[in-house]
């Protein structure tokens, strides 16, 4: 008998906000939601802190009813006369989808100059991951990315989702949210194993932006190691291959490699590009194997449920998430601390340079009373 599929009780962002995100990464100058005013408010004006307009046909009662093809029309015309756009990308909502809506047919009469993703989605999908897949395969049919990379990213999707349903907050039914350990603490003991000379990995399997800011865990260790002597004894690891991902997830790549050369800071194993953190962790993993098996501790920041324990269960493990829903797994995993970079995605949008992580301040200020 196949295993019954667990249900998942609390809140997650949904298919429509992954599309959002997915047109984001591809670098379109507009998105415009086809639905209520209200849909993915809040995401909607996190987008547009980091760059792009987000807009909505505002649909209403009446609309739900009678459709809303004239207003989607009008609004396509009306964001090309004020933004000026290169790509435009269209979502659909639960509203427009339900009512069988046909975005396409709105596109076609109003004959923008310019390519359209068009994204038919809403948020009545189990795995949210639905809405970066049909905001790809629409960007494959608009010839914005060549199918090698679509079918790239539909495997990072499939793994994510794997990674997730194993490991992460789609783990069980219902995971309370924890604000985590004490960073103090943590941070006391990073520097009490700094100071007896033990061997570290600093790795960062981060997604996407969420980077500029686990970036900054990588280099307060490493500012802490340098002033108390060890840094030698520190191995970085980093998913910032900047020849790999969507337009704007290679750009990021950049931005951090570049402040982290500036701070120092060298990374010696690249592990992968910024969408590969369901795989990074396996290759981290066979690293771990190969060449630093005898190392004492690890601080993983981004994405540590992706490291499989299998090598690196002997160290002692600091991690650090974003994901209040993370901390149980992480600790039944083995992790000793595990540590909430609260607030961490609002501050990592339309930032272009590593931003100061709580951690990290913790850390660099218990250095110096040490």
């Amino acid at each position: 008998m196949a295993e019954k599929e667990i249900s998942i009780i609390h809140p997650r962002p949904s298919s429509i906000v992954a599309a959002l995100y997915t047109l984001r990464d591809l670098n379109v100058d507009v998105a415009i939601m086809h639905g209520p005013p209200g849909c993915s408010f809040k995401h909607a004006r996190l987008l547009e802190e980091d760059g792009i307009h987000v807009v909505t046909t505002g649909l209403d009662e009446n609309n739900f009813v009678f459709g809303g093809h004239d207003k989607l029309v009008q609004l396509i015309n009306k964001s090309v006369e004020l933004f000026n756009p290169k790509l435009i990308g269209i979502v659909g909502t639960c509203p427009s989808m339900i009512i069988g809506e046909e975005m396409h047919d709105a596109v076609l009469e109003a004959n923008p100059d310019v390519p359209v993703i068009e994204v038919e989605v809403h948020a009545g999908y189990h795995d949210n991951t639905k809405g970066v897949l049909f905001a790809l395969e629409s960007a494959l049919d608009a010839g914005i990315i060549d199918h090698k990379e679509f079918e790239r990213q539909k495997y990072l999707l499939e793994k994510a989702t794997e990674v997730e349903k194993k490991f992460g907050a789609a783990s069980r039914e219902y995971l309370a949210p924890s604000r985590g350990d004490v960073k103090y603490k943590a941070a006391q003991r990073v520097i009490q194993l700094l100071k007896e000379g033990k061997k570290g990995l600093v790795i960062m399997n981060a997604k996407k932006e969420t980077g500029y800011m686990f970036a900054d865990i990588t280099l307060a260790v490493n500012e802490v190691a340098e002033a108390l002597g060890n840094k030698e004894n520190l191995i970085n690891m980093a998913n910032i291959d900047p020849e790999l991902g969507l337009p704007r997830v290679r750009q990021h790549a950049e931005y951090i490699t570049r402040d982290l050369k500036a701070h120092g800071v060298e990374v010696h194993e690249i592990i992968g590009g910024m969408d590969e953190y369901p795989i990074a962790g396996e290759k981290v993993s066979e690293l771990i194997k190969e060449k630093y098996s005898d190392f004492d501790f690890a601080v993983i920041s981004g994405v540590p449920h992706a490291i499989p324990m299998e090598n690196i269960k002997n160290m002692e493990l600091i991690s650090i998430t974003n994901g209040p829903r993370q901390v149980l797994p992480l600790k039944e995993m083995g992790h000793e601390y595990v540590l909430v970079e609260i607030d961490l995605h609002p501050k990592t949008l339309g930032v272009s340079g590593i931003v100061e992580s709580e951690f990290g301040a913790t850390l660099r200020e218990v250095a110096k009373e040490a």
